[in-house]
């Protein structure tokens, strides 16, 4: 059984290496023999298992993350059901899943859920896999120890620890409530698994973060996305491949804070923004004539005009001229090429080199 100690560790900033960070939380796992209904190490391991895709060249996302896809998943349920980070099976054509021994088994895309992030998946035989049991997120807190494992046993575990617990805007119109961060950084941090006590699932890998600690300190680590989130949508996913919940409206921008500035750094091509004629270098000024205080506000003040469809008013300084431009927002997963059978003829008959998947990085 892995049993991570309820004693926390000191506060990352204090401790100068990561050699001694390292020492602390192994002064507090404790690797004790079986208990009944708790997983083993081996077990663990085993259930996070490498999920490898590849992507159409005519897919929306294949520019920024490319046709060939690698990270990990884990295994959740008895049927093979696996959960991951969205973007790496995001408009696949083709997934595997590889387990611990080395076997190689195509899988199905089950569902995909934007405002998480989260994927799910199973492969279309059995996986003779344990499932991890879910712990409690919520309870993770500041200066808790934690594992971070991808796939590839022993080898692929790092011991690290909750830096900071707070909402997380990312640059795609993106925004999570109570993001779990952790450092030091976890290199394979795509689909990995973060365990907390009792070798419980607390969150699946998303980014890799140069600020964690969400201040103007620049300590480096990961983003993982809290295993509370899931909870409430797993039925709707499995059943229907998303939420039932009304659409967010889109506007198909990507974003940078800078200097208390909203910019605009790169449009969706063929989306809302770009059709309404938003601009890079653009800077968002005011949504609906309210100020803007950060880009989590920016999303906020969107989404609490209406659902999908609705028309956003945008005051933007572009250069020196303060605009108004009102965007009709749309439905980003209409926008994402998510039946890539639908292009099939069209997408091979491109020839173009497979562009690997790029690092996702957040500041």
């Amino acid at each position: 059984m892995l049993v991570l100690a309820a004693a926390r560790m000191p506060c990352l900033p204090i401790l100068r290496s990561f050699t001694k960070v390292l020492g602390v939380v192994i002064g507090a796992l404790v690797i004790t023999a079986p208990v009944a209904a708790q997983p083993t190490p081996e077990e663990v391991f085993a259930a996070v298992v490498h999920v490898e895709a590849k992507i159409p060249v005519g897919a929306r996302t294949a520019p920024s993350l490319g046709t060939e896809r690698r990270g990990s998943g884990v295994v959740i349920d008895d049927d093979g059901l696996i959960l991951t980070i969205g973007y790496l099976i995001l408009e696949a054509s083709e997934v595997t899943v590889t387990d611990s021994q080395g076997t190689t088994l195509p899988a199905e895309i089950i569902a995909y859920d934007y405002a998480t992030g989260f994927g799910l998946l199973r492969t279309t035989q059995s996986l003779d896999i344990a499932p991890l049991t879910f712990g409690v997120s919520g309870d993770a807190e500041e200066g808790d120890p934690v594992l971070v494992i991808s796939y590839g046993g022993r080898e692929a575990v790092q011991v690290s620890q909750v830096v900071s617990r707070r909402d997380f805007a990312g640059y795609w119109e993106y925004l999570l409530e109570n993001a779990i961060l952790t450092s030091p950084p976890y290199p394979q941090f795509a689909g990995a698994a973060l365990i907390g006590p009792a070798g419980k699932l607390i969150g699946i890998g998303s980014l890799f973060v140069r600020n964690s600690l969400g201040n103007d300190s620049s300590t480096a680590g990961n983003m993982f996305v809290p295993i509370d989130a899931l909870k409430p949508i797993l039925s709707d996913l499995i059943t229907d491949g998303r939420t039932s919940v009304p659409r967010r409206p889109w506007l198909g921008v990507y974003l940078e804070q800078l200097h208390g500035h909203i910019l605009v750094s790169r449009l969706a091509k063929e989306g809302p923004a770009e059709g309404a004629g938003i601009e890079v270098g653009d800077i968002m000024l005011k949504v609906a004539g309210q100020s803007l205080d950060d880009l989590a506000d920016f999303y906020r003040k969107i989404w609490t005009l209406g659902n999908t469809g609705v028309e956003v008013p945008l005051e933007v300084l572009r250069k020196s001229k303060v605009i108004q431009i009102t965007v009709p927002s749309g439905n980003r997963y209409d926008w994402l090429r998510l039946n890539p059978s639908k292009d099939s003829t069209q997408i091979k008959a491109q020839i173009s080199p497979s562009r690997t998947a790029k690092t996702p990085i957040a500041g």
